[in-house]
């Protein structure tokens, strides 16, 4: 998978900073992003971090919660749209 074109694929962008992220051993957006969808991802090829705690479900949606709570529900479920529609892009790749 490391030929592939993240910028290439829908979705591609945040699911290429969630794996810098996640490197880097930061938490942001990204990073929760590419948990969620880790066993898929991994499926799929890519190298995504074991993550020792539990719900990254939950810590996304606390995260966008904390900086507007009016539309976390909308923009968690824009993200994980972006993620299913990545998934599915590279699975057409592999």
């Amino acid at each position: 998978m490391e030929s592939v074109d993240f910028s290439a694929l829908p979705g591609g962008e945040l699911v290429r900073r969630g794996l810098e992220d996640l490197a880097r051993g930061k938490e942001s957006e990204e990073a929760l992003l590419v948990l969620i969808g880790a066993p898929r991802l991994r499926g799929l090829g890519l190298s995504v971090p074991e993550d020792n705690s539990n719900l990254p479900e939950h810590r996304l949606y606390k995260l966008l919660a904390c900086s507007n709570p009016d539309s976390a529900h909308s923009r968690y479920n824009a993200l994980v749209r972006r993620l299913v529609r990545f998934e599915r892009a590279i699975e057409c790749v592999a």
